[in-house]
């Protein structure tokens, strides 16, 4: 694994609200973006094969065991190269993984990844695009009417939603 000599402090610490931790901002970019090549939600060996192939020319890669431990939360503060690997892996800026980002923002990006995958059919697509810019609580009621409509007409199960 290629890091750098220095590390990404990611606490998980809280300042007035819960914060969300380096593990929990990992494991919900898991649960939400899904890998082209099967369709379902990445493992952490495909991710880690997938950031290696993508970081062929620069040299990063983030091992499968090292994937594990930062979303168990054993390995809270990676290094800034594993932070740039996994952001780019995720198509997220690096920034999102660090506890001081922007609140508002981090909670944007959560809301459209989940709703990009509430609409994969790339029939609706279309629908993902249109929602560009709406805020957080705005993509939020959206993503749940989607899950609404996918629960009654079957496509998901009412006690497993396909996004949590």
């Amino acid at each position: 694994m290629v890091e750098s000599s220095g590390s990404a402090e990611v606490p998980s610490g809280s300042s007035g609200g819960r914060q969300l931790s380096l593990a929990d901002k990992l494991n919900h970019l898991f649960e939400t973006v899904k890998n082209p090549a099967t369709g379902k939600r990445y493992t952490n060996a495909e991710a880690s094969r997938a950031i290696r192939e993508a970081g062929e020319a620069d040299g990063l890669t983030v091992s499968e065991s090292a994937i594990a431990q930062l979303r168990s939360g054993a390995k809270p503060n990676p290094t800034v190269n594993t932070v740039e690997a996994l952001a780019r892996h995720f198509n997220v800026t690096p920034q999102y993984f660090f506890p001081d980002f922007d609140a508002e923002e981090s909670e944007k990006i959560r809301a459209s990844m989940e709703l990009i995958a509430a609409v994969g059919d790339s029939k609706v697509r279309g629908l993902a695009l249109r929602a560009n810019g709406l805020s957080a609580d705005s993509l939020k009621m959206i993503t749940t009417v989607i899950e609404q409509a996918r629960r009654l007409e079957g496509l998901d199960k009412p006690d497993n939603p396909s996004v949590t």
